[in-house]
Formats: C-alpha cells, structure tokens, sequence
C-alpha cells in the first residue's frame, strides 16, 4: 500500500525530472532534500507505531509542501495547463488513489536494527568463511549477523564499526 505522502513524493520526483529534461535549473538543495525525505518516509513504513518515526514523517511531509511550491512555480513557466496536470496529480494521490508506482528496488532494509547502534551491511562476491568475520566482529565488538552466505550485517558503535569495516575491507576483493 502506497501512503500519500509517497505518492506526492512520487509525483514531486516526477515533475522534478520532467523540469530538468526542459531546461529548467532546480535549485540546489531540493535533491538531496528529496532523497532525505524519501529515508523518511521508508523508515516510517517499516515501524508506523514508533513516535520519532511519526515525527520524522511529519517533517518529510512539511518539507515535501515546501518543494511543492517551489518547483510547481518553476513549473508556471511551461504555462496553466501543464500546471493544472501536477496538480490534478497531487490532488489524486491526497485522496488515496496511486498515482505512480515505486519501482522494484533490490536493496534490502534491516529490520530489528538494535537501537543506538550504528549498522553496516557487507555483500561479499563469494562466501567466506563464517569465522573470519566472527573474529574481526568480536575483537571490535561487533554483533554480527549472516542474511545468507554472501551477506553480512554488522551493529555496533560507530567508530568499532568503522574498523571492522576497513578490516574486512580485504572481503570485497576476494572471488
């Protein structure tokens, strides 16, 4: 099920990249905005009871309205009617209805991420053996986790997480 707030960013990611193939300059800060509230609203999906995750969507959504209207000025450029089709988008996706479809994305999220830990996710080439990675975890404190042979997740604080890291760094090269 796809939330409003999704499907406005949808439609905003969409306009966007309908304004830049016309020429059109976007300021700056406005994509890396975007991808900030895109994190935001994905976080929300995986645990919609947590308070800083409601939180978090109330702002991705404030900060969604704001881009709104900066992009759909840029848009009157392009005249009445193509701002009346955006909006008639935007208005669609407020009452529910899917506009756009996400695309299939390979990435994975980690659920059940301990809290106040810092989270690394390793995909190796080949197997390895389990030890290995269980002695450099251990030595820094790591905790560790095998998704499946060739898939690591690592929870710690951020700087023993960070060693690791470089210390399986070897890992990637391996085939």
């Amino acid at each position: 099920m796809s939330l409003p707030s999704e499907q406005n960013w949808l439609i905003l990611n969409n306009l966007i990249t309908d304004l830049h193939k016309k020429g059109y300059e976007i300021p700056k800060g406005i994509n890396p905005e975007m991808g900030l509230i895109r994190s935001s609203i994905s976080s929300y999906k995986k645990d919609p009871s947590h308070p800083d995750l409601i939180n978090g969507l109330a702002k991705a959504e404030m900060s969604l309205n704001s881009i709104q209207g900066t992009i759909l000025s840029i848009a009157e450029n392009e005249g009445e009617e193509y701002v009346d089709h955006w909006l008639d988008l935007f208005k669609r996706a407020m009452k529910g209805e899917e506009v756009f479809e996400f695309p299939k994305s390979r990435s994975t999220f980690l659920v059940n991420t301990p809290p106040g830990l810092t989270t690394g996710r390793i995909n190796l080439k080949v197997p390895l053996a389990e030890e290995r990675v269980q002695e450099i975890a251990e030595w820094n404190g790591l905790i560790i986790e095998f998704d499946d042979d060739v898939t690591v997740a690592l929870h710690g604080d951020k700087p023993d997480l960070q060693v690791g890291l470089k210390e399986m760094g070897s890992f990637f090269l391996e085939e």
